[in-house]
C-alpha cells in the first residue's frame, strides 16, 4: 500500500536567523498521511541558511546558484515535492508569519476531495503590523483577483496554501515578482476548485521584502494581473483594449457625419473625421491581434495538456522505480 506524503516546502533568502523559529512550529504529523517532510527551497542565499537548514533536520535542501525571485523558487519547490512524491504540497513562508497551527486546517479539503488549491485566510484586520493603507489594499486586490479569475478567495496574497499533486503538475509560473496571484487565477480559468481557509498569524519577524513600498506593491501586483489576463484570455484582453478606440472612433465619425447632414451652417470638420476613421482602424488593428493572440494561447493550451501528460507518467515512472 503507498503511504501518503505531504511535504512542507518553505522558499528561502537569507533566512538564517527566522529559519529557526519557522521550522521549529512545523509538525511531523498530519491526519491523512503517513508521512511528513519539509522542504527548503534556498534563493541563492548569501548567509548561512542552508547550513542552519540541515543543523534543523529539514529533510531536503534545493538551492539556486544565483537569486531567481520568489516565483521560481516557490516553483523549484513543486517540482522537487513531486519527483519527491508528494501527494500534496503546503506552501509556507521563511519569516514565521504564518501559524503553522492551521495547516492540518488547509489540507483537508484536499483529503476530502472538496479541493485543488486551498489558501490560508489571514485575518487582515486584526494585524496589527499593517497600515490602514495597506489593508485596504489588500482587500482591493483580492477582490480584483476574485473578479479575474473567477474563485472566492479572500485573501489573494496569501502565500499559505496547499496544492494536490495533480494541481501541482498544472501550474506555471510566468513572472518573477510572486506566484500568488498569477496562480489563483490560472487554476480559477482552468476549472480547478480553489477554496479558503482561516488560518492565524504570528508576530512579525522582519520587514516584507516584496513590500518595499506601497506605489511599489500596487505597481507590481497591477502589472502582475494585466500579464496574466492577456496570458489566459488574450481574446477577452485585446477585445476590452481595443473597445474604447473603437467607441471614440465611431462617437467622432458620426459627429463629423450629422454635421455635415443637418447642419446648415457647416464648415470643413474634416480632422475630426480623420482622426475618428484612425481610431477605428487602430481598433481593428488590435482586435486582429486578439484572434491571433487567442490562436496562440490555444495552442499554448495544447502544448500544456501534453506536457502534463508527460510529467505526470514522467513521475508515475520515477515513482514506481524507486
Amino acid at each position: 500500500m503507498q503511504r501518503r506524503l505531504l511535504i512542507i516546502q518553505i522558499p528561502c533568502l537569507n533566512e538564517e536567523r527566522t529559519l529557526p523559529g519557522t521550522v521549529k512550529d512545523l509538525p511531523r504529523k498530519v491526519e491523512g498521511f503517513d508521512l511528513v517532510e519539509w522542504l527548503v527551497v534556498d534563493d541563492g542565499s548569501t548567509d548561512q541558511t542552508v547550513e542552519v537548514a540541515r543543523e534543523l533536520g529539514v529533510d531536503h535542501v534545493v538551492s539556486h546558484p544565483h537569486n531567481r525571485g520568489l516565483a521560481a523558487a516557490y516553483m523549484t519547490g513543486l517540482e522537487t515535492a513531486l519527483r519527491l512524491g508528494a501527494d500534496v504540497i503546503v506552501n509556507t513562508d521563511a519569516d514565521n508569519q504564518y501559524d503553522a497551527n492551521g495547516i492540518p486546517d488547509l489540507v483537508r479539503p484536499i483529503l476530502q476531495g472538496q479541493a485543488d488549491m486551498v489558501v490560508g485566510e489571514r485575518p487582515i484586520e486584526q494585524i496589527d503590523e499593517f497600515s490602514g493603507v495597506k489593508k485596504i489594499l489588500q482587500r482591493l486586490g483580492s477582490r480584483v483577483v476574485r473578479a479575474f479569475s473567477g474563485t472566492e478567495v479572500r485573501d489573494a496574497a496569501s502565500g499559505f496554501r496547499a496544492v494536490s499533486r495533480s494541481t501541482a503538475i498544472r501550474l506555471r509560473v510566468f513572472g518573477r515578482y510572486t506566484y500568488t496571484m498569477e496562480t489563483l487565477v490560472q487554476a480559477g480559468w482552468e476549472g480547478l476548485v480553489v477554496k479558503s481557509v482561516p488560518v492565524g498569524v504570528n508576530p512579525k519577524t522582519r520587514e516584507s521584502r516584496l513590500v518595499r513600498s506601497i506605489p511599489q506593491y500596487v505597481f507590481r501586483s497591477a502589472t502582475t494581473i494585466i500579464r496574466t489576463f492577456a496570458l489566459y484570455k488574450p481574446f477577452r484582453f485585446f477585445v476590452s483594449v481595443g473597445l474604447p478606440f473603437f467607441v471614440v472612433g465611431v462617437f467622432l465619425v458620426l459627429r463629423w457625419a450629422l454635421y455635415y447632414i443637418f447642419s446648415d451652417t457647416y464648415s470643413s470638420r474634416l480632422p475630426s473625421l480623420f482622426v475618428g476613421l484612425g481610431f477605428i482602424l487602430l481598433a481593428v488593428q488590435i482586435w486582429t491581434v486578439a484572434f491571433v493572440a487567442d490562436l496562440i494561447a490555444a495552442n499554448r493550451r495544447l502544448s500544456s495538456d501534453l506536457l502534463n501528460a508527460q510529467r505526470t507518467k514522467g513521475l508515475d515512472e520515477s515513482e514506481a522505480s524507486r
